[in-house]
Order: structure tokens, then sequence, then C-alpha cells
């Protein structure tokens, strides 16, 4: 009986040593696809390739606003775009909004618009922004916005997860956790 036990027990723990080593490699860079980390620590995608159909799947998600009516971000494209994937109850992600927001003002005049996608329920999203104002429009895509970051390249599943979107539709960049200030500017800027 104790046997088994010690058995059980060492097979979970390779699989979670597993799990953690193949989490690193990826989170390092070194996961094999067309992303790699620049010298800032934000990972820079290709410009070209899977990836592209990710953004498609952007424009066709369903997302709602939080009063429940639908909405298509497909009219966002042909325009530089911020997407954060966020939930009311990860920390990290509530941490960045005030950032966000104020991004969201300095780089409105470029024309590049901020949009979250609540990674939760749209009651948990409409109560959330009734306590905290965002300066970007807020849309709820229910769990299925987990899928949709996966197909950025979130393979972790982690929130927050920041991606940015040029106007002719190319992945400029992508960061899983809060976004680094600094360089989140210098890719606008580069739009």
């Amino acid at each position: 009986m104790n046997t088994r036990r010690i058995l059980a027990g060492a097979l979970v723990a390779v699989i979670a040593a597993a799990a953690g080593v193949l989490a690193n490699h990826w989170l390092n860079g070194g996961h094999g696809d067309s992303f790699g980390k620049g010298a800032n620590g934000v990972v820079q995608a290709a410009q070209s390739g899977p990836k592209e159909s990710a953004v498609a799947q952007l424009w066709a998600a369903p997302v709602t606003t939080v009063d429940g009516r639908t909405q298509s971000l497909s009219v966002l494209k042909g325009h530089p775009i911020v997407v954060n994937f966020w939930a009311s109850w990860c920390g990290p992600c509530v941490e960045e909004m005030p950032a966000l927001s104020q991004l969201q003002r300095d780089y409105a005049k470029k024309g590049i618009q901020f949009v979250g996608l609540g990674v939760d329920s749209e009651k948990n999203v409409r109560n959330f922004l009734q306590k905290v104002k965002v300066a970007y429009p807020v849309y709820v895509t229910g769990f299925g916005g987990a899928d949709l970051a996966r197909a950025f390249g979130n393979t972790a599943g982690g929130l927050p997860f920041t991606v940015v979107i040029d106007a002719q539709g190319d992945i400029r960049s992508t960061k899983l956790g809060q976004v680094d200030q600094k360089a989140l500017k210098q890719t606008l800027d580069s739009l």
C-alpha cells in the first residue's frame, strides 16, 4: 500500500517537473515557433506565417459588451490595436489597467486603439467596470477568450496577455504578464 503511494507520488513529481521544464523552455523563447525575445523582454512575433490566422480569428471572435450586446472587432481592421486579455480575478491584470488607460490616452491621437477582452463572465466584467474606469472599450469573451489568446501564442493560457497588431494586420508583439510600459511604447512608436 505504501509502495503504491510512493510510486504515485513519484510519478506526479516527475510529471510536474517535466511540465515545469517545458513551461520554462517556452517562456524563455525556446519553443521553436516564429517568436523570439527582443532585447526589451517583449516577445516579438514574425510578420507572417500561422499567426495571421490568429488575427482573422480575432476579427471573427464573438464578443459582447458588458450590457450583453454582440459586437464585432472587425470594425477595427485597418487600424493599429493593442488587445489586452484580462480577467477581474487576475491581480496583475487589474494592476496594469491604469497604465494601459494612460497609454490609450497618449496614443489615441496616433490612431492606436486599445481593447480589453475579458476572459471572464459578463457579470464579473460589468461589476468590475462599475468600480474601475477604463479609457478603452472592454468586451466579454468568456472563457473562450483563452482559446483566442492561445491562437496568438499564449500556450500557457496565462493572464494578462497583450498583443499589438499593426494597421496591416501583422502581429508586432505579444507579452504574457504585465506590460513593460517602456517596451510597449517603443513598439507603439514604431507603428
